[in-house]
């Protein structure tokens, strides 16, 4: 009689036995995942900081927006240590859009726009006629900022501080602006300064809210180039003509008559419309 040698057919699929034989066999080198781990945690984080890159790059506009566009020429890359600090003593230190208390409380404030109002800039190549340079550090890079004053512009200075207590308002960036006032106002004439940050975005434009900037509303006059600045408050505003390189310009002499009478009105907003009236007259004749 033969004898048959019976088999045992394995009946756990072949799947679930790699899958038992896996569990038994532990990691044997954990730290070969580690390093798997990391190496895709850097490659996400390169990845996010040229993404970035290509984001700062784009944010090319240093001065006020919407006005005529300029490049920038780069320059040498400068060291930390090295970099420009705004005059110190200065009372420009605004982390919000209130101002502190008026250091006048009689005076009322006037608000002035700084690119094309008071001064006008480009860079490189350098113009023809400018009064001094400023080279503002943004993101590690040196700008050259060609600066010309408008016409008056001292004597306008001098002759509002008398009255008025004086806040720069403007739509640059802090790093540009804060360079150009510490050299235009030498004499301290200029209470408090406030920079893009203190702006409010509205369809891609800068406006200035003179609503919540800590003063009464009927004691504020906004001076300003640019109609999209001051929408939230047209009643407040005395408009300006843009200053470019015309050294023949009288706009700053021409509102300093303004000035010289304004601060007997009890209201600024009422002042204004007188004054606004007698330009539509001499437009008329």
């Amino acid at each position: 009689m033969v004898s048959k040698v019976i088999r045992k057919t394995p009946t756990k699929p072949t799947k679930e036995r790699r899958n038992r034989r896996r569990k038994k066999t532990p990691l044997k080198n954990l730290s070969n995942a580690s390093s798997i781990v990391i190496n895709s945690i850097n490659k996400s984080i390169s990845a996010c900081q040229r993404r970035l890159i290509k984001i700062f790059a784009k944010f090319t506009n240093i001065r006020t927006p919407n006005r005529r566009k300029q490049g920038f020429h780069v320059l040498q890359k400068i060291p930390k240590e090295e970099i420009q600090v705004s005059n110190p003593v200065c009372r420009s230190l605004i982390f919000n859009s209130v101002l502190p208390p008026s250091l006048f409380p009689d005076k009322k404030t006037i608000f002035l726009d700084l690119d094309e109002t008071l001064i006008h800039s480009k860079t490189d190549p350098p113009p023809e006629k400018f009064d001094f340079i400023v080279r503002p550090i943004i993101e590690g890079e040196m700008l050259n900022f060609y600066v010309l004053k408008r016409p008056h512009v001292d004597e306008f200075l001098e002759s509002i501080s008398k009255k008025f207590e004086i806040v720069i308002f403007t739509a640059g960036l802090r790093e540009y602006a804060s360079l150009i006032l510490d050299k235009l106002d030498t004499k301290g004439l200029i209470s408090y300064r406030l920079y893009r940050d203190s702006c409010k975005e509205l369809a891609g434009k800068y406006v200035k809210d003179l609503s919540d900037i800590g003063r009464d509303m009927k004691n504020v006059v906004l001076v300003d180039d640019n109609p999209n600045a001051y929408i939230y408050q047209p009643e407040n505003a005395l408009p300006v003509h843009p200053f470019i390189d015309d050294l023949k310009d009288t706009e700053l002499k021409k509102i300093s008559k303004f000035f010289d009478v304004a601060d007997e009105f009890e209201d600024m907003r009422e002042a204004l419309k007188s004054y606004q009236f007698e330009e539509d007259k001499l437009e008329t004749w």
